[in-house]
């Protein structure tokens, strides 16, 4: 199934995907697709109950980040080596582990906005992993996707002169308004065969960008489920962003940084696609 979440910004409405392709109103199950929902059984009822909910058209209402109230965003950096190579980085031994505020989340087609001060907002297309279930150390890798109900495009936009050059760690520079576009869908884990064997890419302007591959991953998600696992509790509807590919502004030279008007879009294979425009931040 894929989860969506249909309306303006705080009023949206679940939805769902299912396999004949045709959008289903979900409210008749659950109000919203929240921690409550993914901790309860929720995908279950859904899937029981998937025939039948209504089919609806959805037409030009805005599409809203798949899944509600995040608890935290934990964000696993310089994981793919070309991107730590580009960014003059040693290639980490162990995940490198950060946060992102969870307000961070909104739509995959809303604006992106530009901080105030900012001359160096990057973009990052990443795989990002929706927790099923609650996860403290989990004993090894060969379980820990069952820890998982499904996975999303996030673009992890980053201000790069707030996280790397103004001192502390990177986490002022990842928490900015608006920089966690999610979506269009929640995917369950159930359809995607495996998530290690994904394409990805990004274009700014209509020029292609970032070109990447989830199995060129240095840690593998199985391997950040049960490594995150070890030193933090991961709670339903928890979010993960698990590192992006090569071809990010500050890789460039000289670096390519985003400024207001123009149109991000990304993909990945099976998750579907998102694009955005830059605004400057009133």
């Amino acid at each position: 199934m894929k989860l969506l979440r249909v309306g303006a910004a705080g009023a949206e409405r679940p939805h769902v995907i299912g396999p004949d392709g045709r959008v289903r109103d979900a409210s008749g199950i659950t109000s919203d697709f929240d921690p409550a929902f993914v901790a309860g059984g929720g995908l279950d009822r859904l899937r029981a109950g998937l025939a039948s909910l209504p089919v609806v058209e959805t037409g030009a209402q805005r599409i809203g980040p798949p899944v509600a109230r995040a608890g935290k965003i934990v964000c696993i950096g310089l994981n793919y080596r070309n991107h730590a190579k580009e960014s003059g980085m040693a290639i980490p031994t162990e995940p490198i582990i950060f946060m992102k505020a969870p307000n961070t989340v909104v739509g995959p087609t809303d604006d992106v906005r530009i901080p105030r001060g900012s001359s160096k907002t990057d973009w990052e297309v990443e795989l990002c992993v929706w927790i099923g279930r609650r996860a403290s150390y989990v004993e090894d890798e060969r379980s820990a996707l069952q820890y998982v109900a499904g996975y999303a495009i996030s673009n992890d936009v980053s201000e790069r002169e707030f996280q790397l050059e103004r001192g502390g760690q990177w986490d002022k520079g990842k928490s900015c308004d608006t920089f966690n576009p999610l979506g269009p869908w929640m995917v369950t884990r159930d359809e995607i065969d495996d998530v290690q064997a994904l394409g990805m890419w990004l274009d700014v302007d209509g020029v292609r960008q970032q070109t990447g591959h989830t199995g060129d991953m240095i840690f593998g998600v199985a391997h950040i489920v049960w490594y995150v696992s070890q030193f933090m509790v991961l709670e339903p509807g928890d979010l993960i962003n698990t590192g992006t590919p090569a071809g990010v502004g500050m890789g460039f030279t000289p670096p390519r940084f985003l400024r207001p008007g123009q149109e991000i879009r990304l993909g990945i294979d099976g998750l579907g696609e998102q694009r955005s425009r830059t605004v400057a931040t009133p």
